[in-house]
């Protein structure tokens, strides 16, 4: 499988696209100016004790208070809480952990109010984004991923992914990584570990301890909501969680982040610097792969899958249900035959849309009723097989007798929802336009006032695609030629596919939108 990742830079978000053999299968977004993002280390102040729903609000800097429950503490919240306040104190000035006395567990029942003090310090992680009016959600149990490991404080268990299948390999890695974890340290071995050296694994734990280090010295003066640590920006963490050999492509349109992406492959995986590529041309970086398109076709309430079935998602506010329909599939030939097929290619399609749009909690699938068992059977099998990719914890429990599929889903940030239905910007939704013959006629008059007001600019004139190349086809007859001879200046004309028909823009040299009034 080949994989590939756009990454779009825009002056005020990233947004990044991983394409699985061109088709798209993941989409983020990061705000430049985003300041909570998960697996961030805050010190926060708790502000509000809520023993009925056992759970703590804390003061972390965000306007709404984050949300702690009791479960997500820890077993370790003791040890965690005894360091905080040592290091602030003073009494604690190294990261190491060799001479730090582990104290008891809490017990999985307790109350918020017996472990917790309002207005009590405590170290925390985002473990959710914001979403909607919620503010985030936090854990007290620390972890610092890295490419192949995962450091957490304040234990000894050293964990390898159940990914990992050969039992040979999972011993190698965990005798491996037990020489090398620090005491009072545990260690989580994940998939990408296996087949490396210890050197790898040893260089990269020196590089979490360096950022358990960074939380010690921040977490010396620090007064709360203070944040301790950054996750890595959006581009890198993808990269980091993501990245194997499969990957042929990473292709970026900014060269600042370019170099950026380049020196962190340098840092994590030297031998594919190569694939990290500079886009060049004019044209749009996802329109030139096709992601714009596959945007537009993918998101909105419909999907259409190639053999013209498709799915209908409608959100509620408990859950997402996904409705199955055939289309024109079943018109002819063995129907329970082509209700599997269909079913099947359904399966596959809802394993992408969950990825792409990043649905979470319970998603409740109606596929097309089947009288078969051993169809049954197979479209469970496949669906977890497409599910496997996935790498958001998820359940996949069997059709029920009324042949409902229920999932469930995590969600660690908001669902991405992009609405696909355009607006005319001519008629706007009137239904009714001026006639679309005289649009060159708007376009010229247009630029005639924008010479006049700007004689030296140099004018790009941005339109949908079909106008494009109306625009400039024939060359010596075109428009653009006509321009250039009556006015003595070469207007640049650019394609986007986001325009609608008969919308133009013109931009300067600055490439500043040019307002006509």
């Amino acid at each position: 499988m080949e994989k590939e990742l756009i990454i779009n830079s825009t002056p005020t978000e990233v947004e990044i696209a991983l394409l699985e053999n061109s088709k798209l299968v993941e989409l983020h977004y990061q705000k430049t100016n985003t300041n909570f993002t998960v697996g961030d280390i805050f010190l926060g102040k708790i502000r509000k004790l809520m023993p009925g729903l056992n759970a703590a609000f804390v003061d972390i800097g965000h306007k709404k208070d984050a949300f702690l429950h009791y479960t997500d503490l820890g077993p370790k919240l003791r040890s965690l809480l005894k360091y905080t306040d040592g290091v602030a104190n003073g009494q604690i000035k190294s990261h190491k952990l060799d001479g730090f006395k582990i104290m008891p567990d809490i017990i999985k029942t307790g109350k918020i109010d017996q472990v917790l003090g309002k207005k009590q310090n405590i170290l925390v992680q985002i473990l959710k984004e914001p979403i909607s009016t919620k503010g985030p959600r936090l854990s007290c149990e620390i972890t610092i991923p890295g490419r192949f490991l995962v450091l957490t404080p304040f234990t000894e268990i050293v964990a390898v992914s159940k990914k990992i299948a050969n039992a040979d390999e999972r011993k190698r890695l965990r005798t491996l990584v037990e020489s090398i974890c620090p005491k009072n340290f545990g260690l989580i071995v994940r998939t990408a570990a296996e087949g490396k050296r210890v050197a790898d694994l040893h260089e990269e734990l020196n590089m979490m301890m360096s950022k358990w280090e960074e939380v010690n010295r921040q977490l010396q003066n620090a007064e709360p909501p203070m944040k301790l640590l950054s996750e890595l920006d959006k581009t890198s963490s993808i990269m980091r969680d993501i990245l194997n050999d499969s990957f042929n492509k990473i292709v970026v349109n900014d060269r600042e982040l370019y170099n950026n992406v380049r020196s962190f492959m340098g840092s994590i995986s030297p031998d594919q610097v190569n694939i990290v590529k500079s886009h060049k041309s004019s044209k749009a970086i996802f329109d030139a792969y096709g992601v714009t398109r596959q945007i537009k076709s993918s998101f909105g309430k419909t999907a259409t899958m190639p053999s013209g079935a498709y799915l209908v998602i409608e959100h509620t506010e408990a859950m997402h249900v996904i409705d199955v329909n055939s289309g024109h599939k079943i018109a002819s030939g063995d129907q329970a035959e082509a209700v599997f097929a269909v079913n099947m290619e359904s399966a596959e399609e809802i394993a992408r849309q969950l990825r792409l749009r990043d649905i979470g909690g319970i998603i409740i699938i109606d596929f097309i009723d089947m009288r078969v068992p051993e169809h049954k059977k197979l479209l469970i099998g496949k669906m977890r097989d497409f599910m496997r990719k996935d790498r958001a914890q998820h359940t996949i429990l069997p059709l029920s007798k009324f042949g409902l599929m229920q999932i469930t889903r995590q969600r660690v940030r908001p669902e991405v929802t992009i609405n696909t239905a355009e607006i005319c910007p001519a008629c706007k939704g009137t239904g009714k336009i001026n006639p679309s013959i005289l649009l060159t006629d708007e376009i010229q008059r247009d630029l005639e006032y924008i010479l006049q007001s700007r004689p030296d600019s140099k004018l790009v004139l941005k339109t949908h695609p079909y106008v494009q190349t109306y625009l400039t086809h024939g060359f010596w007859n075109s428009p653009q030629m006509k321009w250039y001879r009556r006015f003595f200046r070469w207007i640049k004309v650019k394609e986007d596919s986001d325009f609608q028909l008969t919308e133009y823009k013109f931009y300067d040299s600055n490439k500043d939108e040019i307002r006509l009034n």
